[in-house]
């Protein structure tokens, strides 16, 4: 059935592919496209409220297909691109029913409403990179799928065993690595040439054993030389591909996890569920991810043709492009950038973290990502010891890495980004536009993490180019 929707989909001369999704499966299809995909394949990830992003995704209609992957039907950011795509195909000509491809639950909301594969209602969706939600867009994209699924069989055949079997040792080593205290894992590549394979890594491992006060939290960092790589009591790192052969923190990395894509999608699997059991938790389910969900829903719920319940606040401290809004208590009575970023960094518990959260434009806004080494260079200068620092677009992490924020140890301090849309867009049928929405997700989940007593200084840029630049200038 799905080689005969990708032959299809050519002979209509779809060759680009929206992926409209949240959680760790659409970083699995990215991965796979990205590692996999022959030469002209495109696969557009679109797991964002950011209007930026969702205007760029409706460039070239005539050659796109729209896949919504949405397990429960009931995901805000998924019916948002969904009726947003759907107008916008009615307004160039082209019927939405020849252009959309569903990918969800049997029974869910979205089943039928248009050509619909069904996922396996038995994996949860974290779990799903091997599964109709990782596999259907990738295929879609061009990717043998064949190929990854024999990858993963070959491994299959050594999960049966207690003994040689890779998986085991690594749940084993994980969960034990959280027990000892060791509770974030550094995750570099070094010649794995999968790549996207951290991100999903990232995704499946916060959102599945983040809860109960424990978990590991993962710190995915450029390369085994980045800031954030270097040994620390709390820290387990992990090398995808091979070990250096040069003297260095890579060459004395506790693990190094090598393989093909298919079997490495399987292989983290099985081993997240094993950590997950060493470490008493559940790995299948995700309270804060529906907590932030819910959270979202209530402050934009309101009357018909009423605007959200959503109120600015007024910021603490202004400069230029960059507004800075925080409680005095944490601020300490800061005069400048530099000074509210070492009072983030400064307020990051003992043997914490440092979550930097942008509820940017992934692509147009890429810079952003190098906040990330640069406050972990920050923090080894104004502590005494560096502290780990992740990096997340938003709302994409409130579907992973978030689960471990709100229901992992209280430990983490976190810095979040938002920024003025350059043009807003209309959700239709909804009284709400994207940038109220995306307002929403961060109002909802700044809440939910003072509500726990965690430190959040969020930062809002008038002008983006600028108020990044500035940020990146307060830190060097």
């Amino acid at each position: 059935l799905l080689a005969g929707r990708v032959r299809e989909a050519r002979a209509a001369g779809l060759t680009r592919v929206v992926l409209a999704g949240m959680g760790a499966s659409p970083a699995a299809a990215e991965a796979v496209v990205r590692t996999a995909a022959p030469e002209g394949a495109e696969l557009v990830v679109l797991d964002t409220a950011d209007p930026r992003a969702v205007r760029a995704a409706l460039a070239d209609l005539p050659a796109t297909l729209l896949v919504v992957a949405d397990k429960s039907g009931t995901a805000l950011e998924t019916d948002a691109h969904l009726r947003i795509f759907e107008e916008a195909f009615g307004a160039a000509g082209i019927d939405p029913a020849a252009r959309i491809l569903v990918v969800t639950d049997p029974g869910s909301p979205l089943d039928g409403r248009y050509d619909t594969v069904h996922g396996d209602p038995e994996c949860g969706e974290r779990f799903g990179a091997l599964d109709a939600y990782g596999l259907v867009p990738a295929a879609l994209a061009g990717v043998d799928a064949e190929e990854l699924l024999d990858d993963a069989s070959a491994l299959a055949a050594t999960l049966d065993q207690p003994y040689d079997n890779p998986a085991l040792a690594l749940g084993a080593a994980l969960g034990a690595s959280a027990l000892a205290g060791r509770d974030k894992l550094v995750l570099a590549d070094h010649g794995s040439g999968l790549q996207g394979l951290a991100e999903w890594i990232e995704r499946l491992v916060a959102a599945s054993t983040g809860k109960d006060g424990r978990g590991l939290l993962p710190v995915v960092v450029e390369g085994v030389a980045a800031p954030g790589f270097q040994l620390t009591d709390d820290l387990r790192r992990v090398v995808l591909g091979s070990r250096p052969d040069e003297p260095g923190p890579a060459r004395e990395a506790g693990l190094t996890v090598s393989g093909p894509l298919g079997a490495q999608f399987l292989l983290w699997e099985y081993a997240v569920a094993v950590a997950g059991r060493v470490m008493g938790v559940n790995p299948f389910d995700e309270p804060a991810v529906a907590e932030s969900r819910e959270g979202t829903a209530a402050l934009l719920r309101a009357a018909e043709g009423a605007a959200p319940t959503v109120i600015p606040s007024v910021p603490a401290f202004v400069d230029d492009a960059v507004e800075v809004h925080g409680r005095p208590e944490l601020l300490k009575g800061a005069g400048s950038l530099t000074d509210v970023l070492d009072a983030v960094v400064g307020a990051v518990p003992d043997r914490g973290y440092l979550a930097v959260l942008a509820y940017l434009d992934p692509v147009g806004d890429a810079p952003a990502a190098g906040l990330r080494p640069l406050l972990a260079e920050r923090s080894a200068r104004v502590r005494r010891s560096p502290v780990p620092v992740t990096f997340g677009w938003g709302p994409r992490y409130l579907h992973s890495t978030g689960q471990f924020h709100k229901g992992g140890p209280e430990s983490g301090a976190f810095v979040v980004i938002t920024a003025e849309p350059d043009a807003d867009m209309a959700v239709p049928g909804r009284p709400y536009t994207l940038a109220e929405l995306q307002l929403a997700q961060v109002y909802g989940d700044v809440r939910a993490l003072r509500s726990r007593s965690r430190p959040v200084v969020r930062v809002h840029l008038t002008d983006r180019g600028e108020g990044l630049g500035r940020l990146a200038k307060a830190l060097t």
